[in-house]
């Protein structure tokens, strides 16, 4: 999708990138290969040319972090594809509280399509293990972490940074037309989540937080697999919502006369 992506060039928007698929412009190299372009100046079209080349550039050198600030945020999903191999899911925990008023994450889950792994305050869950988990990856897949989850870490966590694009599937089931959280996601798309987690919400993950803190080695497992049903099965959810943003785009239409 990202080839076919013209939204990012300034001053073009998704209905100047209907307009462009409809001239037969379908990729960036159409584009630059374009002697001329309805309603863009040569001196603007030479512009996009330089920025497109240079998309191309960094797009080979599977450059992630210079596309996290290309794109606008709400178009990140558009880079999934491209880094999938290269996609983590994450989803936080914590004690209930905001950091200003006591608050810390308890459990970072981290999931890569293959190995769920879990970094849990007091044992393995420090700046610089986060850091280099993040480190691994080209894109970052949450919901609601571009509000929650990403805010928290940044004031928990010195010198983390998140500079990977983002795919936020909370924002994306919006625009996609679902209601509600993810439990209601899931349970609208057939996702079953293992029984022993089942009912469990954010307030239960608190509390087994602190049963843990008492003593209790059953509710830091108990917490971990309702974290790791929050984590892992996001990934699935990105590949189905990135199709249907694909084919909300209408991009489907146009390629369907063979141009690629």
């Amino acid at each position: 999708m990202i080839k076919n992506t013209f939204c990012m060039l300034d001053g073009i928007g998704e209905k100047s990138e209907r307009r462009l698929w409809r001239e037969g412009i379908l990729t960036w190299d159409d584009f630059t290969r374009a002697s001329e372009l309805p309603g863009i100046s040569s001196e603007r079209k030479n512009y996009y040319d330089q920025l497109l080349t240079r998309d191309d550039r960094e797009l080979s050198a599977r450059n992630a972090e210079y596309f996290s600030a290309r794109m606008k945020r709400r178009e990140h999903w558009r880079l999934f594809d491209t880094f999938r191999e290269g996609a983590v899911c994450l989803d936080i925990e914590t004690n209930g509280f905001q950091p200003r008023y006591g608050g810390v994450v308890t459990v970072v889950g981290l999931y890569d399509g293959f190995e769920y792994k879990a970094l849990v305050r007091g044992e393995d869950l420090t700046a610089e293990s986060l850091h280099h988990e993040l480190s691994r990856y080209k894109c970052l897949i949450t919901f609601y972490g571009a509000s929650f989850d990403v805010p928290f870490m940044l004031k928990s966590f010195s010198g983390v940074r998140f500079d990977l694009p983002h795919f936020d599937l909370c924002f994306a089931a919006k625009r996609l037309g679902f209601e509600g959280g993810l439990k209601k996601l899931e349970h609208s798309m057939g996702i079953i989540r293992e029984e022993s987690v089942q009912g469990l919400d954010g307030y239960d993950a608190v509390k087994l937080w602190e049963a843990y803190r008492r003593g209790s080695s059953e509710a830091l497992r108990r917490l971990l697999a309702y974290n790791r049903e929050d984590t892992v099965n996001l990934m699935y959810i990105a590949s189905v919502f990135y199709e249907r943003l694909r084919q909300s785009t209408g991009i489907e239409e146009y390629l369907s006369g063979g141009i690629a």
